[in-house]
């Protein structure tokens, strides 16, 4: 028997956005619902019962953050995935959407590729993306994306992005991670700069770390490998 195809709900008070959402979704196989009136957005959800929900945060007279907070209430969302994608990129809102249960915080401005690429990612690649998470736990590694990471009780000097990459090594152990993977969840395929490689964020996180946290497979593929010593 054919699996049937994953759930997409996307809510925006944009027709526009919504349309295009619609479409590249649905191309790529997906069973997509809009909602534009956000007074409607937790009633859908519970009809539609959706695998991931995307929600624009500026919305009246229910902005995206309370109605994220109203799904998370419900026993039937607890697991399911929450990406916001808004034009605001202040990191209040950022904060708040995290807060409030959001697994990932997408502008609009980076574009509806670097999303696609995202939900591609953790319906179909089986990653994790929640950075609702405050922080992962691996081994004598303790990694908070706010406060910094912990190796045996003692901080790592780490960057914005080298926290970030192992953060989200950390939610996904044992699992082979390409570079282009990363480079989609870590920078938004739309505006990576070809002049950073995950590569060199990577060998500098290894030195930092220990070779034995992470793992490289050639062909730039790595595995992050929890650890006790």
């Amino acid at each position: 028997m054919e699996k049937e195809a994953y759930r997409i709900l996307a809510v925006d008070d944009d027709p526009d956005i919504l349309e295009l959402l619609k479409y590249n979704f649905e191309k790529e196989g997906f069973k997509v619902k809009t909602v534009e009136e956000s007074t409607k957005a937790v009633e859908a959800a519970v009809k539609f019962k959706p695998d991931l929900i995307i929600l624009d945060i500026m919305m009246y007279p229910i902005n995206g953050i309370e109605i994220c907070k109203r799904l998370r209430e419900l026993s039937l969302f607890q697991d399911t995935y929450i990406f916001f994608l808004t034009a605001r990129s202040e990191n209040y809102y950022q904060d708040a959407a995290l807060d409030t249960g959001g697994d990932d915080f997408i502008e609009k401005i980076i574009g509806l590729r670097a999303l696609a690429n995202k939900v591609i990612t953790v319906l179909r690649g089986h990653y994790v993306i929640r950075k609702s998470a405050r922080a992962v736990v691996a081994g004598d590694l303790i990694i908070d994306r706010r406060g910094g990471a912990l190796l045996r009780g003692e901080p790592l000097q780490l960057s914005k992005i080298e926290l970030e990459l192992l953060f989200f090594l950390a939610q996904n152990p044992k699992k082979i991670i390409s570079e282009e993977n990363l480079i989609n969840n870590i920078w938004g395929s739309d505006t990576y700069s070809t002049t950073s490689s995950p590569q060199l964020f990577l060998e500098t996180l290894m030195r930092k770390l220990g070779k034995h946290w992470i793992e490289y497979l050639g062909n730039g593929k790595y595995r992050f490998l929890p650890h006790v010593k």
